[in-house]
């Protein structure tokens, strides 16, 4: 039997559940109460939308104690919200305007787990032009030069290799239009400049806010 696209493309069509799986593009863990919150919709009709996503595995639930927590079920559903942003917004009638309004989500913010905006299209552009990367517009690899620099950074190759996901991953960026890196080195590189506190997470949106130290850290590293 042919996979049924019309089923997902019910699922995530509708405007309360395209609200709530925008909300988990942060890479966080939700409750239905916070994101019936994302949603303005009750609490119980937020229980039915998401028994439909959980049903129709784009989500997953998380039990801890008596609390249940939503995420989206990886990386392939994160990439077709990214996807689906993409096109939206170039159908648009202000297609010349494209990503979100919000300046500090245009700069720098989470693709659900790894960097998007600006800084991350940099960032991407930089390891390309130093040919650590081999960039093939839908796929792109890590060289041999690429990986000896990310080991001198402190990842762990040996670790993410065993993972399934790519090691290096274009994902094409909602605001800028251009690549910015997904896959194991993606995760990486986001996970390390948390730990190293050089940026945080909003609380209250997508965005990575980093400090001016930071920023300047973070450009050092990568030679941006």
């Amino acid at each position: 039997m042919e996979p049924n696209i019309a089923t997902i493309g019910s699922l995530v069509g509708d405007q309360a559940r395209s609200k709530m799986l925008i909300a988990l593009m942060g890479g966080k863990a939700l409750t239905a109460t916070e994101l019936a919150l994302e949603a303005d919709i009750s609490a119980q009709t937020a229980s039915s939308h998401l028994a439909k996503l959980v049903e129709g595995g784009l989500l997953v639930v998380r039990k801890q104690g008596r609390h249940r927590y939503f995420q989206l079920r990886g990386e392939e559903v994160a990439g077709l919200i990214e996807n689906m942003f993409n096109i939206s917004s170039s159908l648009s009638e202000e297609s010349v305007f494209t990503g979100p309004k919000d300046k500090n989500l245009r700069a720098s913010r989470i693709c659900y787990d790894h960097m998007a905006g600006k800084l991350a299209t940099q960032l991407y552009e930089s390891l390309v032009d130093k040919q650590f990367i081999k960039d093939n517009i839908s796929e792109s690899t890590l060289s041999e030069e690429g990986k000896q620099f990310f080991l001198d950074l402190g990842a762990d190759l040996s670790e993410v290799s065993g993972l399934k996901r790519p090691l290096c991953k274009p994902c094409l960026d909602w605001s800028e239009r251009k690549s910015h890196l997904a896959g194991s080195i993606g995760k990486w590189v986001l996970s390390d400049v948390i730990q190293r506190k050089w940026a945080a997470r909003d609380l209250n949106s997508r965005a990575l806010r980093f400090s001016d130290d930071g920023l300047k850290a973070f450009k050092k590293r990568y030679g941006l």
